[in-house]
């Protein structure tokens, strides 16, 4: 068992988990960062570490197992913070680093773990809470990959200060180009345009990682057909009845159950991330949708499973507009989490929606509709201030902010005092 000298990575962008990382580290004994593969966790871990065990190092692979089976605790053995990259291959480490870091006495910043799948349920003997934390590491922001400027910021906005004027440099054509190439950080660092990590990522959930994260063999045709779907219909309310008679539709037989088995497993694997419903105390009785919206993790999730590029989606407004509003997700559910705050959504019977609820953990809430074309800004502006009407404030309270998140050039604070706001402009 080599000991892995940390290096300094010459290319390395600062993320939004980092500093995540280090309040955790700074809290608990070890910290769990999961995630979609390729979205950076091992780089954001080893930017702490001072040793490293790569569980799936071909090399050493059969005698970390062999070792995990009889004595896990040496494979701890390490100068700390002791990155674990992969734990899930040799679910016992789980239970081995609650183990270590209750001997110490619980000193915090021990282990740092990475994980790109959820393990099954029986195959971790403890929670680890109060041993070990966990973050959520998604792909990169607008922020992150310097194409937002980073004018208007969450943070402020929660606390108050809602006057804002900046501009974004980013066209329709550059949007279109970020989300097919999306937030992979070895897509960000390119010079070049390149959308093939996307599709490199995409073919390897389909052939590889769908059917290892729980030893059941999928078919990769019905794992291709189901991601269309979902593609099809991202950004949408569909039912699993919709995707199921979407998939049957081109020939793939597909029973509900099987259905579910293949949802669950992107799940677990970090690749969907749907949208939950927001269910607000309202001021009168109306029925709300609590259907989940669809969503992967990153737009170029969909874009590559459609072969969609650049040129096509400025030819399809229809998709562009779904694909930009996942673009959004993507960073808001970002920024929101470092603000310890989540993302939703809201619709009831009758039409009126938002398209992302935040809220934070500590009760403030603001509500986002996501528009790309100017013409639909002022409309959504105005069905803001009908939703903030409708729920009850005296319960909720009032919103932090109401905000229409564009793809234009100007932020800025309309007559409704709801705030209009280009996704090139925001950070956490």
């Amino acid at each position: 068992m080599k000991e892995v000298k940390i290096m300094e990575e010459q290319n390395y962008i600062y993320r939004i988990g980092d500093r995540l990382l280090e309040e955790q580290m700074q809290s608990s004994g070890a910290v769990l960062i999961e995630g979609a593969k390729w979205c950076g966790k091992t780089s954001t871990g080893k930017h702490l570490a001072k040793s490293i065990l790569y569980m799936q190092n071909p090399d050493e692979f059969q005698a970390n197992m062999r070792i995990a089976e009889s004595k896990p605790s040496l494979l701890l053995r390490g100068e700390n913070p002791r990155l674990i990259d992969e734990w899930q291959m040799a679910p016992v480490l789980w239970d081995a680093v609650r183990f270590e870091v209750d001997k110490r006495g619980g000193k915090f910043g021990q282990f740092i773990l990475t994980g790109s799948a959820v393990p099954k349920d029986n195959e971790t003997m403890h929670t680890g809470t109060g041993r070990i934390s966990r973050i959520l590491l998604r792909p990169m922001t607008l922020f992150e990959s310097k194409e937002s400027n980073g004018d208007v910021s969450l943070k402020s906005l929660f606390d108050g200060n809602t006057e804002i004027e900046s501009f974004s440099t980013l066209t329709i054509e550059d949007i279109a180009h970020v989300i097919c190439r999306g937030g992979w950080p070895a897509a960000v660092v390119q010079k070049a345009r390149n959308y093939k990590v996307a599709e490199n990522y995409v073919e390897a959930v389909i052939n590889m990682d769908v059917h290892r994260v729980d030893g059941v063999e999928k078919n990769p045709q019905r794992v291709r057909m189901l991601m269309k779907s979902l593609s099809r219909n991202i950004s949408t309310l569909a039912t699993l009845k919709t995707i199921q008679e979407d998939v049957q539709a081109n020939d793939i037989a597909i029973s509900e159950n099987t259905l579910n088995s293949y949802l669950n497993a992107l799940r677990r694997i970090f690749v969907v991330e749907d949208i939950p419903a927001w269910q607000p105390s309202l001021r009168s009785k109306t029925a709300i949708r609590t259907s989940a919206k669809r969503q992967f993790v990153d737009p170029s999730i969909a874009t590559a499973v459609l072969k969609a590029k650049p040129d096509g989606l400025l030819k399809d407004f229809e998709l562009f507009g779904f694909l930009f509003e996942s673009l959004c997700t993507r960073d808001i559910r970002v920024y929101s989490q470092a603000n310890d705050g989540e993302v939703l959504h809201y619709r009831d019977k009758n039409g009126l929606e938002s398209d992302l609820i935040i809220r934070l953990n500590d009760g403030r809430w603001a509500a986002i509709e996501v528009k790309m074309g100017n013409k639909q800004v002022e409309q959504a502006s105005k069905n803001l201030i009908k939703l903030k009407s409708k729920v009850d404030t005296d319960k909720i309270g009032e919103p932090s902010f109401l905000m229409v998140i564009t793809a234009g050039q100007y932020a800025y604070k309309d007559k409704n005092g709801v705030l209009i706001c280009p996704i090139g402009c925001l950070k956490d």
